[in-house]
């Protein structure tokens, strides 16, 4: 976690070639994703797309969404979640390769 403060958090997260994030959806937060290095591969509802550096993508609130990493090189990003809540207990994992509920 990079910064946190009333309705806001903003993480860096990095995402290992051929690994993916959980299909998740959140109650009480919406997140912006901007790609800082690498490819991500983003569930976004029904919709998929690549984004490369330098773009971005918005995930509404109760959105299922997922991000991937199809490249070669680690995917950075950095994820600014907001919204009435943003605890780490309003993730909802739909599907998890992990395991983690």
């Amino acid at each position: 976690m990079l910064e946190e403060g009333p309705r806001f958090k903003i993480k860096r997260i990095v995402v290992k070639p051929g690994a993916s994030l959980s299909l998740q959806l959140h109650h009480h937060r919406s997140e912006h994703w901007v790609v800082v290095s690498g490819t991500a591969k983003v569930v976004n509802a029904e919709k998929e797309t690549f984004l490369r550096s330098d773009e971005s993508t918005y995930i509404k609130v109760g959105t299922p969404h997922r991000l991937s990493n199809p490249g070669a090189i680690d995917c950075v990003m950095i994820e600014v979640q907001t919204g009435d809540y943003v605890g780490e207990d309003d993730i909802v994992r739909l599907e998890d390769r992990y395991g983690r509920k």
